[in-house]
């Protein structure tokens, strides 16, 4: 692609806004997307999420820093770069009285060289709905409607805020169907997320904000592996806690006794788990409730949150349940 001598689709460097009353949104944000891939960022709520996406739409010139989306200013070489994005808003304001293909119709006239509405209207399941209005549509519909018209302008670069907020289980999944084709077929896709499971399942890479600020950003994989492994398991009768091998010797970070079980964390998975085996296998013992695994994005998440702000705890975070978690 060779924009500015760069192979980014979206280039961000010390990016600011500060909003009127002197609120900080974005404090100093850093990264780049490359051509096809999948970026999220994820954060809690008020973790500047939408004020980043809203810089890189071109909607408000940022208050410092810089922003390149195809290589040109999406704020002052708009018309440069609106042709060839998508964008998703959290809020789609369609005339309500109009049908889902008449909203569709209209919107592709605005758009040049748009793919045929009742396409756009397929790729998102809206087909069998598109002679009902928009009033009649559930909040789900509207959602997928948004992108339907996200995506009438073939964009290569796609940006999707919060894209299955408000979606059930089925239409999530789909929606994620969706991406991944998209991706597959050469769109740069650039998605704001509070659903760690989606982060997790669709991002090439991701940055976690937090307060304004990238408190972590890389594959899925690399973030997690920020994270301490955790090894669980039952005392057996008559043992204690001494009765185990040196925890440092195991590479044990920290452990955690709660009546019988105990609850081991180590960047050293492997080492501690196999020093932890020999010794039940020495001692003729059965470690009852065995779990090894590693840190997964949750954890990272709220690991990352909780030593951004000792104080502040992290709200607005959907998570799966405790029990679905253990599954």
């Amino acid at each position: 692609m060779g924009h500015n001598g760069h192979d980014h689709v979206i280039d961000v460097t010390d990016l600011r806004r500060v909003y009127s009353g002197g609120f900080e949104a974005v404090r100093g944000v850093t990264f780049h997307v490359e051509p096809g891939e999948v970026f999220a960022l994820l954060g809690t709520n008020g973790a500047g999420k939408t004020s980043t996406v809203e810089l890189l739409e071109g909607l408000t010139p940022p208050t410092g820093g810089r922003v390149r989306v195809l290589g040109h200013d999406p704020y002052a070489e708009r018309s440069a770069v609106r042709p060839r994005t998508g964008v998703m808003l959290q809020e789609g304001g369609f005339p309500s009285e109009l049908t889902a293909a008449e909203t569709a119709r209209m919107w592709a006239g605005c758009v040049s060289g748009a793919r045929p509405p009742h396409e756009a209207l397929a790729l998102v399941g809206l087909e069998h709905r598109a002679g009902i209005r928009v009033k009649q549509l559930s909040g789900g519909e509207r959602r997928r409607l948004d992108l339907a018209l996200a995506l009438l302008g073939r964009p290569e670069v796609l940006f999707l805020d919060e894209p299955t907020t408000g979606l059930d289980a089925e239409a999530r999944r789909q929606t994620w169907e969706l991406v991944r084709a998209l991706r597959d077929n050469g769109t740069t896709v650039l998605l704001t997320t509070h659903y760690l499971e989606e982060a997790e399942g669709l991002a090439d890479r991701l940055a976690i904000l937090h307060e304004g600020r990238i408190a972590a950003a890389g594959p899925p994989a690399e973030v997690t592996a920020t994270q301490p492994a955790r090894i669980s398991f039952e005392l057996p009768e008559d043992f204690f806690l001494g009765d185990l091998p040196p925890l440092a010797e195991l590479g044990v970070l920290a452990h955690e006794v709660n009546g019988r079980k105990v609850l081991l964390r180590t960047n050293e998975l492997q080492r501690a788990a196999t020093g932890l085996l020999l010794w039940a296998r020495q001692a003729r013992v059965e470690l009852r409730s065995l779990d090894v695994r590693s840190a997964s994005l949750e954890e990272a998440f709220l690991g990352i949150a909780r030593n951004a702000s000792r104080n502040a705890s992290p709200t607005g975070l959907s998570t799966p349940s405790e029990k679905e978690y253990a599954a």
